[in-house]
């Protein structure tokens, strides 16, 4: 059953249910697929709640202020304050929340026995059975972009239109392409990549195609997704002064003229994109690529689970490297929690080429040994980030803050804790001024000093 279906039947607001999972920090992976197919003990969950879930989802709907939430839950306003401005939903000008904040969950993270909702979910799915590590806000982002696409919302109706194209944004290795194959998931539509010989720049010698012969084919297979990596880099501002290969003009052109048929055909467009501000304007208007998704960095959350979930991935019950992890404590989360501190704006990418480095470290050392009693320490953690710290750049850097400029300028209300975040962790690798020294990134501890 999908989610929006059980939320009919139980007169329940879709969002409310992702708003609930939420609030009570229950795992994704155990209560809806990513297609939203719902999960068999959220299902029971909601059937045998479902007049706790309505009054959720009433409160959540409430124009409330602090005062009355803490009122309502028999909390000092100060602890209620704290809570919500932990979460910095949005205020209206009467001084008053709604549709963001819920008394229920405020009183969740400020004690109150909500132990009756966790017994229905009593075993936690293991990391490497999730369909993704963290990222729970992006997912409820997307997901809520998508409605049109998931609930059949119609235009006669409501005239809302489903998006006909989006465009993923974030630094390199932070995972744009993995979200764009999550998209296709989400809403059923088959992933296609444009193949590179059907545009401009053709940097091998292989035929190039007519892309507008691809796009006229491709619309005629419908709830198809259409995937562009380097939409930058090809959907460029053209100029007459630019060399023939700055940009892809006629490519442009053409996705302009059909992306208004997309909708109607069942067609989506996704682009990958390092940057935004490289972009054509052109292609940002309504009924264009108007749908702008960042895609960060890992968290210091997301970097612990991604560091245990790459350390045993595809390990079978008795593996060796699974019995020296497991004379660490490595199998645990709380071992990676130091290591993920440190690894400060690491993409996706560096945390998996630490994990690789450390795992052939580990491989020689049992090679010499035979024996899995290894202490895994600073003598080997330290040269495995030294390995990863490699991509780690000025270059990157600097991408770095250009995303965080780009997101603060376009989706700053919905990933504001996410940017401040961000923020903190980019600034720590900026050299302060100091009289005629210009202003750059560190790297080292070495470099700190």
């Amino acid at each position: 059953m999908k989610l929006a279906d059980l939320a009919r039947e139980l007169n329940i607001p879709n969002q409310s249910f992702l708003k609930f999972i939420r609030d009570f920090d229950l795992d994704l992976s155990e209560c809806i697929k990513t297609n939203f197919d719902v999960k068999e003990d959220f299902e029971r969950f909601a059937r045998e709640n479902v007049a706790f879930l309505r009054r959720y989802a009433e409160d959540l709907e409430a124009s409330k202020s602090v005062e009355e939430i803490a009122e309502n839950i028999n909390q000092p306003s100060a602890k209620v304050a704290e809570v919500i401005s932990k979460e910095k939903p949005v205020l209206y000008e009467n001084g008053r929340y709604k549709a963001s904040v819920s008394s229920f969950g405020i009183d969740n993270k400020l004690g109150g026995n909500y132990q009756f909702v966790y017994n229905y979910f009593g075993k936690n799915t293991k990391l490497t059975q999730r369909d993704f590590i963290g990222y729970q806000d992006l997912f409820y982002f997307i997901s809520e972009s998508l409605e049109p696409f998931l609930n059949n919302i119609s235009i006669q109706n409501w005239g809302i239109h489903r998006p006909a194209g989006i465009v993923l944004y974030g630094p390199p290795g932070s995972g744009k392409i993995f979200w764009a194959h999550k998209i296709a998931e989400i809403i059923g539509f088959n992933f296609t990549e444009i193949n590179s010989n059907y545009l401009g720049e053709n940097l091998d010698e292989a035929p190039k195609y007519d892309f507008r012969e691809y796009i006229n084919n491709l619309m005629k297979q419908p709830k198809t997704l259409l995937f562009l990596d380097n939409f930058d880099r090809f959907m460029m501002p053209y100029k007459d002064d630019d060399p023939v290969d700055f940009c892809d003009e006629k490519s442009k052109q053409i996705i302009l003229h059909y992306i208004s048929h997309f909708e109607e055909q069942r067609v989506l467009m996704v682009g990958s994109a390092s940057s935004l501000r490289k972009i054509d304007p052109e292609l940002f208007a309504p009924g264009r690529f108007d749908l702008l998704v960042p895609v960060f960095p890992p968290n210091v959350k997301e970097r612990t689970e991604l560091l245990l979930f790459h350390m045993t991935k595809e390990l079978v019950a008795d593996a060796t490297l699974l019995q020296i992890l497991k004379h660490n404590n490595a199998h645990l989360l709380p071992f990676w929690k130091q290591t993920a501190a440190k690894m400060k704006v690491f993409s996706n990418t560096m945390v998996v080429d630490f994990t690789q480095s450390l795992k052939k470290r580990l491989r020689n050392i049992y090679t010499k040994n035979n024996s899995v009693e290894i202490e895994i320490n600073a003598n080997l953690l330290e040269p495995a980030f030294k390995d990863a710290s490699a991509k780690l750049t000025d270059r990157y850097l600097d991408e770095v803050q250009v995303f965080v400029q780009d997101v603060s300028r376009n989706n700053f209300a919905d990933f504001q804790q996410r940017i401040d975040q961000l923020k903190t962790e980019i600034n720590y690798y900026k050299i302060p001024p100091k009289q005629e020294s210009s202003i750059g990134f560190r790297h080292s501890e070495q470099d700190k000093k």
